[in-house]
């Protein structure tokens, strides 16, 4: 069964599980996204560690993507790729992106923009390595982005990767991590009437300044 526009249209829910207040949200970003991770992982929502990551590529057209955050510190959000995938080619063209986590069922948003970076070689080369060994053998074997005749490609491109590197396949040069550094962040909980909470973080200078958004 097809939906119609009218049912698709007549979808609604209730934001009502709870509020974002600024007495109540810590002063800093970091340790703000810190306490919303920690709750997305103990609520158990599933994959709390998937994130959209949204770049410009030429012509100004933008593009979004499902990436997996593999840590966060003070100097920002770090995630691993192919270099040379379409998100690959566009952070080098354009190195501004911004990054979005949903979390469903705590009913809550996190939104973050800022510059993007390679992350040090020798950060990619400890990551890489405790990767399970089909994970390694596929960075190997995926073109990423790439147009491919068919999954046998795949297959065969693993198949060689296995035969020549065995159980220690070195981490390929297109293949690394990226660091957002951010300059944004906000905070989104749902309410009630649609009068969401919304509090941004914006650097200003070396400070962060907290600000409530209106819905």
């Amino acid at each position: 069964m097809t939906l119609s526009n009218e049912q698709l249209a007549a979808l609604r829910k209730s934001y009502e599980r709870a509020e974002l207040d600024e007495a109540r949200s810590e002063a800093d970003p970091l340790r703000q996204f810190g306490r919303w991770m920690n709750e997305a992982v103990e609520a158990q929502v599933p994959e709390p560690n998937a994130m959209t990551l949204a770049t410009v590529g030429p012509g100004s057209r933008p593009s979004t993507r499902i990436v997996l955050i593999k840590g966060f510190d003070e100097r920002g959000i770090v995630w691993y790729t192919n270099y040379q995938s379409r998100k690959g080619r566009e952070l080098a063209g354009n190195p501004c992106a911004a990054l979005q986590f949903h979390w469903v069922e705590l009913e809550r948003v996190v939104r973050i923009e800022g510059r993007v970076e390679q992350v040090e070689a020798e950060l990619s080369d400890a990551y890489f390595a405790s990767r399970p060994l089909d994970s390694r053998l596929g960075a190997w074997a995926s073109p990423q982005s790439q147009v491919i005749s068919g999954r046998d490609v795949l297959v065969k491109n693993a198949a060689a990767a296995a035969a020549k590197h065995l159980l220690s396949p070195p981490r390929p040069p297109h293949w690394g991590g990226y660091r957002l550094v951010p300059d944004t962040w906000e905070f989104w909980q749902g309410r009630k009437s649609r009068l969401h909470d919304r509090l941004r973080y914006r650097l200003d200078g070396t400070r962060w300044v907290r600000e409530r958004l209106a819905p």
